[in-house]
This record gives structure tokens, C-alpha cells and sequence, in this order.
């Protein structure tokens, strides 16, 4: 049965190991981490998954989004007792397998100004972590700006300008690939690179 596939083969070192390098991903936004490895279901990368056994668990609601397959609810609930959620805006994470057709930033919670904490917090899945336009990077975290070049669309990118003009509403993010994690916090504003070039 694809729910007995293995989770963390040392649960407590490896969901350590792994809840450093989230940390470190969203400490150091745009630097690449690498997680313990993980056999993840059809639909998860070794990393998220590896993300999705550390910070999942029968407290947490995760909205899944449509088209991922029913290997991946069926795995993380045998795993980790999460709760789902049709709604975005309920989720405390967001699972995201295509970046093409995800819902607005806005579609998710940003917290309040009293709570900034209890918003949602993205787990994005990418073919690869390098490619697409390129953005430099300032905030916390980041000596002075740092480059990086993502496989999403020019207008997520002005989503995210937008949010960070909320702050310190709004979501953080981590991106997967392979075995590794890129983070993106709230505080991490950005500029399109062609953008620049351009004007």
C-alpha cells in the first residue's frame, strides 16, 4: 500500500536535521538547503515530503492542491494525522504542485496585525529549482542582495511585491526541488531583474 511507504527512516534526528534546514532556508532567504532524504508517494519531492513529516501533525491543516494525487493526502495522513481543508484561507499549509495554475497569494491567510504568526505558510513543489527570471533579493538575512532565478510567472512576482508592502502580514514560503529547499519569508522583498534592464 502506497500509505505504507517509510517516512523518516531515524524519525527524531532526521525530522531535527530537517527542521534546521528549513530554519536556516528562511534565516538565509535564497541560499539552498538540503534535507534528509525521504521515498516519498507519487506527487511529493524527496523534500517536501521530508518538510511535510516535520512540520505536519495532528494539529496542523493543510489544503492540498487540486490534481495532486490521492498517494499524497493518503501519505501524509497515515504519517503525520494532519487535517485537510478545501479552503486555502483555513490552511495553516499550502501544498502546491503547479505554480501555473495556484491561486493568488491572496487566496491564502496572511494573519493580522495581532497575529501575524497564524498565517499560511507555502510548501511549493518546482521541476527544478534554477530557471525562469531573475530576481534580487534584500531583507533580513541577506548582506546586501542575493540573485536568484525561479520558474514562476512575472505576475507572482508582483504578487509578492505587493504583499511584502503589508508587512508584517503575509506568507512565508519554502520551494523544493529534488532534495533540496529554497526559503522565501515575508521580509524578503524583491526586484525582477529584465525588469531593470528594461527601463
Amino acid at each position: 500500500m502506497l500509505t505504507q511507504l517509510p517516512g523518516f527512516a531515524d524519525p527524531v534526528h532526521d525530522s531535527q536535521q530537517t527542521f534546521r534546514a528549513l530554519l536556516d532556508a528562511l534565516a538565509q532567504p535564497g541560499l539552498y538547503q538540503t534535507t534528509v532524504a525521504v521515498a516519498p508517494p507519487a506527487g511529493l519531492t524527496p523534500s517536501c515530503a521530508a518538510a511535510a513529516l516535520t512540520l505536519l501533525d495532528l494539529e496542523t491543516t493543510v489544503w492540498l492542491q487540486p490534481g495532486l494525487p490521492q498517494a499524497v493526502p493518503d501519505w501524509l495522513l497515515f504519517h503525520t494525522g494532519c487535517q485537510f481543508t478545501e479552503a486555502p484561507q483555513a490552511a495553516d499549509f499550502a501544498l502546491i504542485g503547479q505554480m501555473a495554475t495556484a491561486p493568488p497569494l491572496t487566496a491564502f491567510c496572511w494573519g493580522s496585525p495581532e497575529y501575524p504568526e497564524t498565517s499560511t505558510s507555502l510548501l511549493v513543489q518546482l521541476p527544478a529549482l534554477p530557471g525562469g527570471s531573475p530576481v534580487t533579493l534584500q531583507g533580513p538575512g541577506i548582506l546586501a542582495e542575493r540573485a536568484i532565478a525561479l520558474p514562476v510567472s512575472h505576475d507572482f512576482w508582483a504578487q509578492w511585491q505587493a504583499m511584502t508592502s503589508r508587512y508584517p502580514l503575509g506568507v512565508d514560503s519554502w520551494w523544493f526541488s529534488g532534495d533540496q529547499v529554497l526559503g522565501l519569508p515575508r521580509t524578503t522583498r524583491l526586484q525582477v531583474l529584465e525588469e531593470e534592464a528594461s527601463e
